[in-house]
């Protein structure tokens, strides 16, 4: 197939596009050499681009060359799209799994795009950007791919590497490039932002692309993590969604778990603004001693208006509550509310319009940004919480300043996937916190934090014990150090 059938619309630098055609057909055939003579590096690119795309996810790989990485990924559908014949041949021979389509084309031609059937999970592109003639323009015709949930995954080295990369290229240590756009993550960053995708998350990663005598692996594990020292990685991971995927809600389920919290139960109820129109309110009750459970009854019979529902929990701790609380709801949208009410229950509506405009998807309040009533958190606590938000912070990728802020709301739709998915932390988080904010980074999900006026209790006393829930935090951290940052 001749160039110009390939790209007609393309009128910029055709000299250009020709050349790396050529170079393209020229490198198809020992292209899976030069992937395995570089396998570290390769190996650890997947590592975490497993870790940002789970298996069995759709998947669209744009200038996706051999196919070696999107057949890696093990998707449940895996398209592929590439301008040059010759590697979408290789690709072809060597990946014929079913699930797996290569196609030849010019992502920057309007009808593919418009061939192609959405939405996808992810769209990758990987080390294409530098090679296109108009980046905006080919990013905003993606927006037809997309969906809520989709998320265009940008990977590209950094251009501080420049000379090394070009270097390894005359010592054969690397495949042969042609001169494309050096874009530093900033450049990046503000092209997808004019092409009206969001940013979710982005990451520095791989310090070492070499095996050096056995302590590569180690190095970009536990160092290249490391503040300062993660600014010089080789590979930059940028995590975008769609300004336009939106999904419609129009119900919501407050989940409020109880224990020994009887004076607050019906001051909970009459609170509750009614922010949606179908709003149900489940109170899960925690083996109380107070006399919490009878008050959960007496204030459904004396409320019918509204829809409440009673559930006592399976097991024992905050986490439990909250998840069976989860799973007995109908609403879209699933709010945690914890039953001392010192988050006032008149802010939960902040939350439902973050989620109901689209603003985000994992909503999380902040105790620490307003100041707080007098006696509201004890002083010990509050600056245990405010380096533990600088920790999170770092360690999460995700501005986070009260991480243990216990009114969190999210669309049930991502609970659903995010229970599926709990088997890669395990049963860890006595607390629930943890667990849907850990599961909220691994879906790639939005993460907004609300401001609130947190509030003094007035009935009861605080079920948090300083030391033994501060070395339990303690233990998060490291565990969730290996489980997302030390890949």
């Amino acid at each position: 197939m001749a160039l110009a059938t390939l790209a007609p619309r393309v009128q910029i630098a055709p000299a250009r596009r020709e050349q790396i055609w050529r170079h393209s057909q020229r490198m198809a055939r020992s292209r899976e050499r030069w992937i395995a003579r570089t396998a570290f590096f390769h190996d650890e690119d997947l590592r975490y681009l497993r870790f940002l795309i789970p298996e069995n996810s759709r998947v669209l790989e744009l200038g996706c060359g051999t196919g070696h990485l999107l057949a890696a990924l093990k998707p449940s559908l895996g398209v592929g799209v590439d301008f040059s014949e010759a590697m979408i041949d290789e690709a072809r021979k060597r990946h014929p799994d079913a699930n797996l389509s290569f196609l030849l084309g010019d992502i920057e031609d309007p009808d593919l795009v418009r061939s192609l059937r959405g939405p996808f999970d992810a769209i990758l592109i990987v080390d294409t950007l530098g090679s296109l003639e108009d980046c905006q323009a080919m990013l905003e015709r993606l927006h037809a791919l997309c969906g809520r949930r989709t998320r265009l995954i940008v990977v590209h080295f950094s251009h501080l590497w420049h000379p090394l990369l070009k270097l390894a290229e005359m010592l054969r240590l690397r495949m042969p490039q042609l001169p494309q756009n050096v874009l530093s993550p900033d450049d990046v960053a503000a092209i997808v932002a004019l092409a009206d995708f969001e940013p979710v998350k982005s990451e520095k990663r791989l310090l070492s692309p070499v095996r050096a005598l056995g302590f590569g692996r180690l190095i970009n594990r536990f160092v290249a993590p490391l503040p300062v020292l993660g600014s010089l990685c080789l590979r930059h991971y940028s995590v975008f969604r769609s300004a336009y995927g939106s999904e419609p809600i129009t119900s919501a389920s407050v989940i409020v778990p109880a224990r020994n919290e009887r004076g607050n139960i019906e001051d909970a109820v009459r609170r509750i603004p009614r922010f949606a129109d179908d709003l149900e309110i489940i109170f899960v009750e925690g083996h109380s001693r107070d006399g919490t459970w009878d008050e959960i009854l007496r204030v459904g019979g004396k409320y019918p208006q509204y829809d409440i529902k009673a559930l006592r929990q399976p097991g024992k701790g905050k986490a439990d509550a909250v998840f069976a609380g989860f799973d007995a709801a109908r609403g879209d949208v699933l709010m945690v509310l914890d039953a001392d009410l010192t988050m006032p229950p008149e802010q939960l509506p902040k939350f439902w319009h973050v989620l109901r405009s689209g603003r985000g998807e994992f909503v999380n309040g902040s105790r620490l940004v307003y100041p707080m009533e007098d006696g509201a958190m004890r002083y010990l606590n509050l600056i245990a919480n405010r380096i533990f938000s600088i920790l999170f912070t770092w360690l999460l990728g995700e501005r986070l300043t009260d991480t243990l802020c216990g009114t969190k709301a999210l669309r049930r739709s991502d609970y659903l996937r995010l229970k599926r998915d709990r088997a890669y932390f395990g049963d860890f988080d006595p607390f629930g916190d943890f667990d849907l904010i850990f599961g909220a980074v691994k879906l790639n999900l939005k993460i907004v934090e609300v401001p609130i006026r947190y509030s003094s209790r007035t009935y009861g006393e605080t079920q948090i014990s300083r030391f033994r829930h501060g070395a339990m935090l303690l233990r998060m951290l490291w565990f969730a150090f290996r489980r997302i940052k030390a890949l």
